[in-house]
């Protein structure tokens, strides 16, 4: 009884406090309301020479802080759509975007992009991190700025190359530098029975790992081609549901998890990092826009323990270069050593220059 008695008091104390603390919350609403979304403009993005697209998001709140988000083009998204949905609603109700919402990842950054600046504080620590002090990076095929190398794998010809398909990727391996990492990229070309045999004939050159060795969505293809090697094997591409990463989890065919941030959004890249993480799998996540998307993945690294290393899409035109440094500064892509530093500014710690924005439009 005494127990029992103890415990009701207990209670009643921790209700008397959290009324308390609601009872003041009116005299708050004000600065709630203040991140309330008021406008959001749409600058789709082109790069001059790749042509590559990507679309950013500007989100202002009734107290004038904007957020800038990315995520990948697409010609059928309905900016109007969103805003509708969007306006008159808070910033932080960032973990309510809903995976069929037009710009998903993109306003997930920017809505984390005004929490920071209204915190004062780089999104990672707004997150719970940081879980590092610099991140790990790599880049294009022609990038020199980190030293991990790309090899794609030649587009086969047919089905089955067998042993000259084997020694053509072995002679692209052996042009690596010794003391560079390298990844083996396939984009999911070959077929199982190529794609085992070419990690088969690789495992004593130790990859870091084997980007998209056949088509994720057949199971039991993967299957083959994992229970043939010990090559590690990555995944990710074109993927944007969370369960086709937990399938692939969940029967052990996967050795990186590989979200796409331009797809994602910050959250929905810490989602299937906690998923991977239950398995002990590393994560590093696919990149494919701009800078914007750049300094997103630098803030999901700092903010998630299971990080391995993160893509940086250098282009092989200087024009493309130049253009990502004019719409964004500091220009911070090229990183140093082959890490890309961490910021203490708010959010994602970055200034867009919407003069750049409007001078690279996409048509």
């Amino acid at each position: 009884m005494a127990v029992s008695i103890g415990i009701s008091h207990i209670a009643l104390q921790r209700r008397a406090r959290l009324q308390a603390r609601f009872a003041a919350e009116p005299a708050q609403a004000g600065d709630r309301a203040a991140l309330d979304i008021s406008d959001i403009r749409h600058f789709p993005i082109r790069e001059p020479v790749s042509g590559n697209r990507y679309s950013l998001l500007r989100v202002t709140t009734r107290s004038g802080l904007t957020g800038w988000g990315e995520c990948a083009f697409d010609s059928s998204a309905d900016i109007n759509a969103v805003e509708s949905a969007w306006v008159g609603r808070p910033a932080h109700a960032y973990a309510t975007v809903m995976p069929s919402t037009p710009f998903r990842a993109a306003l997930d950054i920017a809505f984390l992009d005004i929490l920071g600046k209204a915190a004062n504080a780089p999104i990672f620590r707004i997150l719970g991190g940081p879980t590092r002090n610099k991140v790990r990076a790599y880049g294009s095929p022609y990038s020199q700025a980190f030293p991990v190398a790309i090899i794609e794998v030649p587009t086969p010809a047919s089905r089955n190359q067998g042993k000259a398909y084997e020694n053509r990727v072995l002679e692209l391996v052996d042009a690596v530098p010794a003391d560079r990492d390298f990844v083996l990229a396939a984009k999911g070309l070959l077929t199982p029975g190529d794609a085992a045999s070419v990690a088969k004939a690789l495992e004593s050159k130790h990859p870091l790992w084997f980007d998209e060795p056949c088509a994720h969505s057949n199971i039991e293809a993967v299957r083959k081609v994992s229970g043939e090697t010990v090559v590690p094997l990555g995944f990710g591409d074109g993927i944007d549901d969370p369960g086709i990463f937990q399938a692939l989890l969940r029967e052990g065919l996967v050795d990186l998890v590989r979200p796409d941030i331009g797809i994602f959004g910050i959250t929905g890249a810490r989602y299937v990092a906690a998923l991977a993480e239950t398995y002990y799998v590393a994560v590093a996540p696919r990149h494919s826009g701009g800078p914007v998307g750049t300094a997103a993945a630098i803030q999901l690294a700092a903010s998630i323990p299971n990080f391995f290393i993160q893509h940086v899409p250098h282009p092989a035109a200087e024009e493309d270069r130049a253009m990502r440094r004019e719409i964004v500064s500091p220009a911070f892509e090229n990183g140093k050593d082959g890490f890309l530093e961490l910021t203490n500014s708010p959010g994602l710690g970055i200034t867009v220059h919407e003069a750049a924005l409007e001078k690279f439009r996409a048509a």
